[in-house]
């Protein structure tokens, strides 16, 4: 049953019944149309309230839920992610009831949050705001997302691996830079010999290394996996001075453990050591998996390898190799009558060459 409405002079009063209980009130309201939202509005609350015990919150009592839900499982990056969300950029969101945050206020919500910001940040913005309330809509405590706004289209920039010719030079560049810090040169070589993230280098243990099957497994990772990847004798050569039985691989000097983010630095002072583009860990992880495919893996093996659910996540960390291309390029101009041919005296010149 739903609710009715019905006049008590020029006021419009609603009834319903939920679970035995009969509810009959006034909303206050000349005007029907908004009358019948007072209306629908109540009913659901105290559909909700009889089915959990609980009224429909604001944005802002949803965001503290999902941080006390997820606080001891989602990683600590995320939970911060969510955390400054909350504080810093509701823009107007969080005082209102999640059932009537309308494709409106999400977009004006969104225009405020462009003046500061970055197009693909405000596509993350609104990737935060679909897991809330989608998480409401699992938790049932509403029926379905109240909004549908699509993503900004963003023009794509290209984006940079560490160039092959350059890696020698700039990996001797950030060992420089590192000095003392062995925990920076070892985590680096295991993002790029392992496409380990920067994370999981952090939370890296001796006693996940299978020296004999020359295996390493993440024990600690984004995905929960754990699953054994292949170390390439070069990474095994190198660890294996430092090798220990049990304890993080990663730390300190003093022994103490990084703090995230703790690979950057060095790694921004080798690529202008060496004229290098902008490589950071994440786009350390991309040259792995660009690096696998162009030596022949298929794509399927490079998703295990990086620990992906879906093999689109994986394409989209794969950088086009034009060296096909270029080598199709010269076959057509050949066809075409546009490649070399010899001239009189033996010499090659091309065909649209001056006699």
């Amino acid at each position: 049953m739903k609710y009715k409405l019905f006049k008590v002079g020029k006021i419009w009063h609603y009834r319903f019944q939920v679970d035995g209980s009969r509810e009959q009130r006034s909303t206050f309201e000349t005007d029907r149309s908004i009358a019948e939202k007072v209306a629908a509005r109540a009913f659901r609350e105290a559909t909700l309230w009889a089915r959990n015990g609980r009224k429909i919150p604001t944005m802002q009592e949803l965001v503290a839920e999902w941080l006390s839900t997820h606080k001891a499982t989602a990683s600590q990056s995320h939970w911060r992610g969510i955390d400054a969300f909350c504080r810093l950029h509701l823009y107007g969101l969080e005082g209102m009831p999640i059932d009537e945050i309308t494709t409106t206020a999400v977009e004006q919500a969104r225009c405020e949050y462009l003046k500061d910001h970055a197009p693909t940040s405000a596509n993350h913005w609104l990737k935060t705001v679909r897991l809330l309330i989608n998480w409401a809509v699992r938790r049932k405590i509403i029926p379905t997302s109240p909004f549908v706004v699509l993503v900004l289209k963003i023009q794509k920039k290209p984006r940079v691996v560490l160039p092959v010719p350059l890696a020698q030079a700039w990996m001797a560049a950030l060992d420089e830079r590192a000095g003392r810090r062995l925990g920076i040169r070892i985590a680096v070589r295991l993002m790029i010999g392992l496409g380990l993230r920067e994370a999981e280098t952090h939370t890296a243990r001796w006693e996940w290394m299978d020296w004999d099957r020359r295996t390493y497994t993440p024990g600690e990772t984004k995905g929960r996996e754990a699953d054994p990847l292949p170390c390439p004798n070069w990474l095994i050569d190198f660890l294996m001075p430092y090798r220990q039985a049990t304890g993080p691989i990663v730390t300190k000097p003093t022994g103490q453990p990084y703090t995230p983010g703790f690979t950057r630095h060095a790694m921004l002072c080798a690529n202008k050591a060496v004229g290098a583009p902008h490589v950071t860990p994440h786009r350390l992880r991309a040259t792995y998996a660009t690096l696998l495919s162009e030596s022949g893996v298929p794509v399927q093996n490079v998703q295990k390898a990086l620990r992906h659910k879906s093999a689109l996540t994986t394409m989209g960390y794969l950088e086009s190799s034009m060296d096909s291309v270029s080598r199709g390029q010269e076959r057509i101009g050949e066809k075409l009558g546009f490649g070399l041919r010899q001239s009189g005296d033996g010499a090659p010149v091309a065909m649209d060459a001056p006699q």
